[in-house]
C-alpha cells in the first residue's frame, strides 16, 4: 500500500488503547525504511509519522491536568519542547496533542489528558503546549506538528462515559469548551482531530457547521483535520449514515480531511466520485491541506530522521531537572493541620500503601513510550531525599502497617490510582479512593500517630472522609519520571508546594459534576431559608474549590483598588498581598470577575487572569492586574460575541471562593 501510494501517515500505535501501558514506537530506522517505500511510489510523497506524545516521550511529565496545576504555561511549553526533540529522534513527526477539552466531571477518564474545568486556563495552556511542540517552525528537526483534540465537546460526556453523547448550549459552547481550540488555532496548531461525541445531535466527525464554517470560516484555520480513531466508520453507529460509503461522503463534505484507522476513504470514495455522489473539488481541497502541512513539516525536503539523534536526545539531565521541577509545581498542599509538613523532627517514620514501591505507577496515563526502568522507585527516592538522620521503613499492605506503625513517630501513607484506572475508556461510577483504600487510611488514622496522606491519581477524587482522617493531605497527581524525588523535597521541606487546583473537588460523586463558574440560579446557593438551591444531606459547597492551594507559610490580602469606577478600554486592578508566615513561599494570585446583569445570565465568577508572587517573610507586595474591556465579552442572547454595559465585581483572590471583592461600571 505504502508503494502504491495508498497510505499518507502512519499512526505509530499497537491499538486504539495504546495509552495503557508501554509500546513502542520503533526508530528512526524502521520509520527511515518505511519512508523510504513512501519515496517509490509514483508521487513520492512522504508519510507523516504520527504518536501519542501526550506528556512526554522517554522523559515523562506530569499527566496534562497536573501539569495544569502548576498554572504555569511556560513550564508546559518546555516540556513540549522536551517531548518534541525526543520523539523526533525515533522519526516521530506528528503528534495527537494537546487536549484540550474542558471537564467538570471527573468520573470521565480523559480528564487526566486536559487542563481542567477553567476556560482561560485552558486557553494559556492550549497556546503554550503547541508552541512547545512546534516551535517557530514545525519543519525543524526537533519540532513536531501539533493536534488539537477534541474538536468539540468531548468533555461533556453523558454520565462521565466515554463515547457517549453530549449537550452544551450554543453560548456555552462558545465560551467554555470552543476557546481552547480558538487559542491553538491562534498559536499556529497544524491540526485538529474531530471528537467521538455525539454533540447535540450532531457527531463530531460529521458536523460541518463546527468543522468548516467555525473553524475554517471563522478562525482561518488552514491546516487539516483527522478523525480520532474509526470515528467516521462510526458515524453508521451514530445514526447518521445507512452505510460506510454514506458515513465517508458525510465526513469529508463536514471537513474531515484524514480517516483515522477506518480505512473507509480508501474503500468508498473512489467509487463515489465514479456515480456522482461526490465532487472532485471536495476531495481536492482535503489533498491540498494535508500536503499543506507536510510541506510546512518539512517532509518534502527532509524525509528521513538521523538515526543518531536518539543517542543523545533522550532523557537529558536537564530534560530530567525540568521534569522534577515540574512535578514539584503541580503537588497540590490540600491539608497540613499543626504545620506537619515538612516533616522535621521525626526519627521513624513509616512509609506505607500501594505506592510505595511505584515506578511505572507514577508515569499516569499515554506513556507509551515510558520506561519503568528510567524511575527511581518512589521508596528509593525518598530515601535519598530525607535527612540522613531520619529512618524510613516501608510496608506495602494493610496487613503488615499498622504493626510497623506502633514503633514509629509518624506515618506516612502513599494511596491513590494506577493509572489504568484513569485514561480513555476508563471512567468511573465512583470518586472515592479504590478498594481497600479508604480502609487503609481509617486503620491508620485510628492509631493515633501523626498521619500525612499523600495521593497520586488522574482526576479529583471524593476524599472528604479521608482528609478529616489525616492531619496532612498532599495530593500529588501522576507526576511523572521525577515524582518520587520531587515528592521527596516537598515532604521533607526541601522545596514547598506551590500547585493549585486546576479542577473543583466534590466531596461525593452525587455533586458532580461541579465547577466554579456556575450560574447564580433564582435561588441561589448564598440564599436564606429552605428554598434555594441546595442538597439535604450534604453542603453545595465543594471540598476544595477551583484555584485552592496551601505552601508552608501563610498570606493576607489587603488594600484593594481599582484604577477608575468605569472600565474604559482597560481597568488596573490591584491588591497587596503579604506573607504573613516564617518561611519563604509562592503564592498564586488570581483574578476573578462577575458580570451581574446580562441579557442571557453570567457565571457567578471568571478567571481572568493569575500571577505567581515569591515573597520573604513579613514581606509585603502590590499585585498588579490590566483588565481588557475585550476579556469581559461573552455570547449575547442575540448570538453575537461582545461585551454589554453593567455593574461588574472583581476579585484578587487565592482561590475561586475567597478573596478581595471590588466593583466597577462597563
Amino acid at each position: 500500500m505504502i508503494r502504491q501510494g495508498k497510505a499518507g501517515s502512519i499512526i505509530n500505535a499497537s491499538g486504539a488503547l495504546g495509552g495503557q501501558g508501554y509500546t513502542g514506537s520503533g526508530n528512526a530506522g524502521l520509520n527511515n525504511h518505511i519512508q523510504n517505500l513512501a519515496l517509490e511510489s509514483r508521487l513520492k510523497i512522504p508519510l507523516l509519522f504520527g504518536r501519542d506524545v501526550i506528556h512526554g516521550y522517554r522523559t515523562v511529565f506530569p499527566i496534562p491536568l497536573a501539569q495544569a496545576a502548576a498554572f504555569n504555561p511556560g513550564l508546559a511549553e518546555q516540556a513540549a519542547s522536551v517531548a518534541a526533540a525526543e520523539a523526533t529522534a525515533d522519526g516521530v513527526k506528528w503528534t495527537f496533542a494537546p487536549m484540550l477539552d474542558i471537564a467538570r466531571d471527573p468520573r470521565w477518564g480523559r480528564i487526566a489528558e486536559g487542563n481542567g474545568e477553567d476556560t482561560y486556563l485552558g486557553t494559556q495552556m492550549a497556546a503554550a503546549v503547541v508552541k512547545g511542540f512546534q516551535g517557530w517552525d514545525m519543519a525543524a528537526n526537533d519540532k513536531l506538528v501539533a493536534c488539537a483534540k477534541h474538536y468539540v465537546g468531548y468533555g461533556s460526556a453523558e454520565g462521565g462515559r466515554d463515547y457517549d453523547a453530549g449537550e452544551i448550549s450554543e453560548p456555552t459552547l462558545r465560551d467554555v469548551y470552543l476557546p481552547p481550540f480558538q487559542a491553538a488555532v491562534q498559536a499556529g496548531v497544524g491540526t485538529v482531530m474531530s471528537a467521538f461525541i455525539d454533540l447535540n445531535g450532531v457527531p463530531a466527525t460529521g458536523d460541518r457547521r463546527l468543522l468548516t464554517d467555525v473553524l475554517r470560516g471563522e478562525w482561518g484555520f488552514d491546516g487539516f483535520v483527522v478523525s480520532d480513531w474509526d470515528s467516521v466508520k462510526e458515524l453508521v453507529n451514530h445514526g447518521v449514515a445507512e452505510d460506510e460509503a454514506g458515513a465517508s461522503l458525510v465526513a469529508l463534505h463536514a471537513g474531515v480531511d484524514m480517516d483515522m484507522t477506518s480505512g473507509v476513504y480508501l474503500k468508498t470514495l473512489a467509487h463515489s466520485l465514479q456515480n456522482g455522489r461526490l465532487a472532485l473539488g471536495e476531495v481536492d481541497e482535503a489533498v491540498r491541506r494535508i500536503l499543506r502541512i507536510k510541506h510546512r513539516a518539512g517532509l518534502f525536503t527532509q524525509p528521513l530522521t538521523d538515526p543518531d539523534r536518539a543517542v543523545t536526545a533522550m532523557l537529558t539531565p536537564g530534560a530530567r531537572q525540568l521534569a522534577r521541577k515540574f512535578a514539584r509545581d503541580c503537588m497540590v498542599l490540600l491539608k497540613n493541620d499543626h504545620n506537619l509538613l515538612p516533616l522535621q523532627g521525626f526519627r521513624r517514620i513509616l512509609v506505607a500503601g500501594n505506592f510505595v514501591h511505584a515506578r511505572g505507577e507514577l508515569y499516569g496515563t499515554w506513556t507509551p513510550d515510558g520506561d519503568p526502568q528510567d524511575v527511581t522507585p518512589l521508596s528509593e527516592a525518598l530515601k535519598q531525599v530525607a535527612p540522613a538522620n531520619v529512618e524510613l521503613w516501608f510496608a506495602n499492605s494493610l496487613e503488615e502497617a499498622p504493626n510497623l506503625a506502633q514503633q514509629v513517630d509518624a506515618v506516612l501513607l502513599v494511596l491513590g490510582e494506577h493509572p489504568s484506572r484513569s485514561g480513555e475508556n476508563s471512567n468511573v461510577s465512583d470518586l472515592g479512593l479504590p478498594p481497600g483504600q479508604a480502609e487503609f487510611v481509617a486503620t491508620m488514622a485510628g492509631l493515633g500517630k501523626p498521619l500525612v496522606l499523600v495521593v497520586f491519581a488522574g482526576r479529583s477524587l471524593a476524599i472528604t472522609r479521608q482528609v478529616a482522617q489525616a492531619d496532612a493531605v498532599l495530593y500529588a497527581w501522576h507526576p511523572g519520571i521525577e515524582g518520587g524525588a520531587a515528592l521527596g523535597e516537598i515532604l521533607f521541606g526541601v522545596e514547598a508546594p506551590v500547585g493549585r487546583l486546576p479542577v473543583s473537588f466534590p466531596r461525593v460523586t452525587g455533586q458532580v459534576p461541579i465547577y466554579y463558574n456556575q450560574k447564580n440560579s433564582g435561588r441561589p446557593i448564598s440564599a436564606d431559608g429552605e428554598f434555594k438551591t441546595r442538597y439535604v444531606d450534604l453542603p453545595t459547597a465543594p471540598l476544595f474549590p477551583f484555584g485552592y492551594g496551601l505552601t508552608y507559610t501563610s498570606f493576607e490580602y489587603s488594600n484593594l483598588k481599582l484604577s477608575a469606577e468605569t472600565l474604559r478600554g482597560s481597568l488596573e486592578i490591584s491588591a497587596d498581598v503579604t506573607n504573613t508566615g516564617a518561611r519563604v513561599g509562592s503564592e498564586l494570585a488570581q483574578l476573578y470577575v462577575r458580570d451581574l446583569v446580562g441579557s442571557l445570565t453570567r457565571p457567578v465568577r471568571e478567571l481572568k487572569d493569575f500571577q505567581h508572587l515569591v515573597l520573604n517573610p513579613g514581606e509585603t507586595r502590590r499585585v498588579s492586574f490590566v483588565l481588557h474591556e475585550e476579556q469581559l465579552a461573552f455570547t449575547r442572547a442575540n448570538g453575537s460575541r461582545g461585551t454589554e454595559p453593567g455593574v461588574f465585581h472583581a476579585w484578587v483572590a487565592p482561590d475561586s471562593r475567597s478573596g478581595l471583592r471590588g466593583e466597577f461600571r462597563l
